[in-house]
């Protein structure tokens, strides 16, 4: 992408520099940065004149992504045995193999309220709310 511009930060992790270095270099006329505000921001033709290779290969932020989502599913008049029912499917589903969630659930007798709270992959999230709601609704 043109005009992409990098921390100082970014390009001493992706480099394996101290800040401090990458900074020194910019301030030695070494590597070109711009200053924007109180930081320096360096523009990837500059990082690949530097390096002397492209910096398409370079990734500000090496981590994988990871998309989590949350839920919270509020089941109201249910009796003990139904919120039972639903957690114990909710548990048998998980321990199938839907290991890269993490769900909770809570059941309030004054109130006949089941909640179900789940934490993870967000295409094994939507496969356990229809489980959920296929429970639910019968």
């Amino acid at each position: 992408m043109a005009g992409e511009l990098y921390s100082v930060e970014q390009v001493a992790d992706r480099l394996g520099l101290h800040v401090r270095t990458i900074r020194n270099y910019v301030r030695d006329g070494r590597l070109r940065a711009v200053r924007i505000g109180k930081q320096y921001r360096i523009a990837r033709e500059d990082l690949e004149a530097f390096t002397g290779s492209s910096a398409t290969v370079f990734d500000p932020d090496p981590r994988p992504r990871h998309v989590e989502v949350s839920s919270i599913v509020q089941i109201d008049a249910i009796d003990r045995a139904g919120a039972d029912r639903v957690s114990t499917h909710v548990v048998a589903a998980l321990n199938q193999d839907l290991g890269r969630l993490r769900v909770e659930t809570v059941y309030d007798e004054d109130r006949a309220t089941l909640k179900v709270i789940i934490l993870g992959d967000p295409d094994l999230t939507a496969d356990l709310l229809r489980l959920i709601t296929m429970l639910a609704s019968s």
